[in-house]
């Protein structure tokens, strides 16, 4: 199967850089969402992270110009009709995504093949809201999307070989890294990434070291760019927190136990970067 134009739902952070890497690797795209606003600010994003790109000579002026000219946006879901595949980047929630799912499925021909990018919502359960389930496929992109070269494709139980065989080499395309994972409770990246952060959350919690001294200890002693709590705010701490119950859920096991301090904090409102105040202060960014 040879997949020449897709649909991406949702225009936010995930599906706008999904929607670019998509053009750039020269496939038609139609980036969908449900309000006009929400679908000129995903392209408002892509006309910048291009022209920074083109501006930085890491691509020229005509490719920037092509691939903006491959994206089309609309909050008209019936123009997903002719694409190969239909990918999902809509915020994480399980019954929002089937209801979406289950639309489409009855919308669109039999042999569309179905993606999500969700983090940790269960492939088979989202699959299951469709009558293509050998169709259905996770493919989960890392933020920020142009630059990251992972995708963690997961099978479901009903994903057939020849559908993830598609999906990789289309990863390929991108000039991304596939990486396949069986369908489990947060996949591999968030199975491994949130615990660490939620401990980190626990330590602060407890007053075992200030936040700036939690994120130093990982930055000098872990080698990473950024520390636990930076990445959260950056990532976001309502989706922390979501992501963590989905685990605790899943495994029933206490070591996937939200920290309170995680869930005040979401429950204030303080959600990271994107509200201008989580374990760090950003409103004057």
């Amino acid at each position: 199967m040879d997949i020449l134009r897709v649909a991406v739902f949702g225009a936010g952070q995930m599906g706008s850089g999904i929607a670019q890497v998509f053009a750039q690797a020269g496939l038609d795209v139609v980036l969908i969402d449900t309000e006009p606003g929400f679908v000129d600010r995903g392209m408002q994003t892509i006309v910048k992270y291009l022209g920074r790109s083109a501006e930085k000579k890491k691509i020229t002026a005509k490719e920037r110009d092509d691939s903006l000219a491959r994206i089309r946006g609309t909050t008209n879901a019936h123009e997903a009709a002719g694409c190969g595949l239909v990918l999902e980047a809509i915020i994480e929630d399980r019954q929002l995504k089937q209801t979406l799912f289950r639309e489409l499925d009855a919308m669109l021909p039999p042999e569309v093949v179905f993606a999500s990018n969700t983090s940790s919502i269960s492939i088979t359960s989202l699959a299951a809201a469709t009558k293509r389930p050998a169709l259905f496929v996770g493919m989960h992109f890392f933020n920020p999307v142009p630059v990251m070269k992972l995708v963690e494709v997961i099978r479901g139980a009903q994903t057939s070989d020849e559908t993830m065989a598609v999906i990789h080499g289309l990863c390929q395309r991108l000039g991304k890294t596939p990486v396949e994972v069986r369908d489990f409770p947060g996949f591999i990246s968030n199975r491994i990434l949130m615990p660490y952060l939620n401990e980190s959350m626990f330590a602060l919690m407890e007053g075992v070291a200030t936040k700036e001294a939690i994120d130093a200890i990982a930055k000098l002693g872990f080698n990473q760019s950024m520390g636990p709590l930076e990445l959260a705010d950056f990532i976001g701490l309502d989706t922390c927190l979501h992501i963590m119950e989905v685990l605790y859920d899943g495994f029933r096991d206490p070591r996937f136990r939200p920290c309170p301090l995680l869930r005040q904090m979401v429950a204030a409102g303080q959600h990271g970067r994107k509200s201008g105040r989580g374990f760090y202060d950003y409103s004057s960014a």
